[in-house]
């Protein structure tokens, strides 16, 4: 990225913004909220339920459209440089990022430090300052074409308000539950959309740095600043499990992952004294049952594909990885995806691409592609052991002819 007099590829964009978290946005679920595009053209009734439907062709284009979601900015000084939410646009066919921002919301001097997005298509939460600020999808008019939207939420987040900086912020799969972590270790958990506390608890961790649902919504899994991760059962309200960590270890991040056989699975990204580290949990004894150093350098973010196929690590010096889930090798690496250190990462919801931001403003999306092991390489595997057995009995003198 910005070698020499080579061009910046239409994947990676710049937008004015330091960013500090990024998602793909829900389209499907957010035009399903919204009016049809327009109201003259709207499809047939559907006859069990009454409701409207879309012709075929236009669910199809709705499903292809991929928007992205950024926040951040340069906080609360008089440096010039905005905090806003931005709205970008992805197309697969090009590979390539809209060159300027679909939407850019300011917000004034609010920093967006941290934004989950409902997984429903109702919104966006932003953690804000000193409190934290909810975002509604909106439709905008321009030259005859409606277009996705952004707009602050006439809903007041009243448990959210003046309680200062939080720092982790999840939904759980089906959006019915928020999670909300603070820079003071305060770990609340709130029934949505109602708000109804679930989990009030004033000292989870020093600091809380992390959180992450399991898919089922049973548990929860809390990162802090030093110390043990700890799991909590949402029904009970109570910690169920403690994660302890080796004495040069820091954890980073966490998410969960469900095979096709409904096993789940714990990553925890660490940063260790030999770079950045990514450990497996087993969710039955909540057991460390795996850990494979992948970078020299110390992880910043993480993320898992909703199939449960890859792994990404991003890294302080701007490196962007995909690690196979299975084998825990690396299949791609982008080795200067950004000229600062990458601060989110989120994989598309079909777990086709992996989209990337940084401090330096830039965001980029890199397709995901599944490497499998062809018939070639299986004959080149059977050789080996063919030829290991051969030499192996020519050694004990029990193959005399090929001596």
């Amino acid at each position: 990225m910005g070698k020499g007099n080579k061009p910046d590829p239409p994947s990676l964009q710049k937008y004015g913004v330091p960013f500090y978290s990024a998602a793909w946005v829900p389209f499907k679920e957010v035009r399903s909220k919204l009016q049809p595009l327009d109201p003259h053209k709207s499809g047939d009734k559907d006859e069990d339920s009454g409701k409207e439907t879309s012709p075929p062709g236009a669910q199809q284009e709705i499903a292809d459209q991929y928007y992205l979601v950024f926040a951040g900015g340069g906080g609360e000084g008089r440096s010039g440089i905005p905090n806003a939410i931005v709205l970008s646009h992805f197309d697969f066919a090009s590979n390539s990022l809209s060159a300027q921002p679909a939407v850019k919301l300011g917000l004034g001097s609010d920093l967006p430090y941290r934004m989950a997005v409902h997984p429903g298509g109702e919104g966006l939460i932003c953690a804000l300052p000193k409190s934290c600020r909810f975002f509604n999808w909106d439709e905008a008019k321009d030259n005859d074409a409606h277009k996705l939207d952004i707009k602050e939420s006439l809903k007041v987040l009243t448990q959210l308000e003046d309680i200062g900086q939080q720092l982790a912020l999840a939904f759980n799969n089906d959006g019915s539950v928020l999670a909300v972590g603070g820079e003071d270790g305060y770990l609340r958990v709130f029934k949505w959309p109602s708000m109804e506390i679930i989990l009030n608890e004033a000292e989870a961790h020093a600091s809380l740095k992390h959180l992450c649902f399991s898919p089922d919504g049973k548990f929860l899994v809390s990162l802090g600043s030093r110390g043990p991760g700890r799991v909590w059962n949402m029904t009970s309200s109570t910690v169920v499990a403690s994660l302890s960590k080796d004495n040069d270890e820091v954890f980073a991040s966490c998410s969960f992952s469900q095979s096709s056989d409904k096993t789940q699975v714990l990553y925890i990204a660490a940063i260790t004294g030999k770079g950045g580290n990514i450990q497996t949990w087993d969710t039955s004894s909540w057991k460390r049952i795996g850990s494979k150093n992948i970078s020299r350098d110390s992880v910043s973010s993480f993320s898992v594909s909703p199939d449960g196929k890859f792994l990404a690590m991003g890294t302080v010096q701007g490196d962007v990885l995909i690690i196979n889930s299975i084998s825990m090798q690396v299949q791609t690496v982008v080795r200067k995806a950004h000229l600062g250190m990458v601060t989110a990462l989120a994989f598309s919801h079909d777990s086709r691409a992996l989209v990337s931001a940084s401090m330096d403003s830039s965001a980029r999306v890199t397709p995901v592609e599944e490497i499998k092991s062809g018939g070639l390489s299986l004959w080149i595997i059977l050789f080996v052991i063919l030829l290991a057995i051969v030499v192996y009995f020519m050694k004990k003198g029990l193959l005399p002819f090929l001596g």
